[in-house]
């Protein structure tokens, strides 16, 4: 095994999306192992991989380390994009939790049952422009620094990344009352990094779309 960290999940978005954005965004790069049968994900458990028995699985630093939250924290952290003490890892915390309550949102979307899309829609939307972005925009514009936190990029800017394009692609004309939001998406897409991992064929999953539902329910099925 090289000395790159391995992601194993399935080849969609799911909760290992945010992982690969916050490694991309350090400029680290990374193996994938895809499961596609539900054999491969019961032979993880069997060989003791997953501590509670889910992926995502990241193996890094010679850990296998599952929860979405615990590997993010020690990816930030590894790769100084967790704030400068503890009072800046707060705010990131708070930012990154709120941002993740949007995302689980958007996460369980494609699962939803056609009759209840529309309203599901229509809450992501609502939660996204009354809720969620508000806070932000504020927050941009109160200390007029380009980053969140500090005016260091850190884990909190990526994650708010990936939540802005993520209900871009639903609500295409979400930011149209937050300018703030609109400049700190065109800065964070221009950044190197970032700007990298969204061009075509990184790493960067395409939306989940009616295979992919397919695949989750076919591997994970009880």
């Amino acid at each position: 095994m090289s000395g790159k960290p391995r992601l194993t999940y399935l080849n969609g978005r799911g909760r290992m999306e945010s992982i690969r954005w916050l490694l991309a965004a350090a400029g680290v790069e990374f193996e994938e192992i895809y499961l596609e049968t539900k054999e491969q994900y019961d032979k993880l458990i069997k060989d003791g991989f997953l501590l509670y028995q889910q992926v995502p699985l990241v193996e890094i630093d010679g850990m296998k380390m599952v929860q979405t939250r615990a590997i993010m924290s020690y990816i930030a952290g590894k790769y100084n994009l967790y704030g400068k003490d503890l009072k800046e890892r707060a705010l990131i915390d708070m930012y990154v939790e709120g941002i993740s309550d949007l995302m689980q949102m958007i996460l369980m979307f494609p699962f939803s049952p056609p009759d209840a899309k529309e309203k599901n829609l229509d809450s992501i939307k609502e939660r996204a422009t009354n809720r969620y972005f508000p806070v932000f925009e504020k927050v941009l514009k109160q200390h007029g620094q380009d980053f969140l936190v500090g005016n260091k990029f850190s884990w909190a800017d990526v994650q708010l990344m990936e939540a802005i394009l993520a209900v871009e692609e639903k609500v295409p004309a979400v930011l149209s009352g937050f300018p703030q939001l609109q400049v700190f998406k065109t800065k964070m897409s221009n950044m190197p990094t970032i700007k990298k991992f969204l061009q075509p064929g990184s790493p960067r999953k395409p939306p989940p779309d009616a295979h992919y539902v397919e695949t989750v329910l076919k591997v994970f099925k009880k």
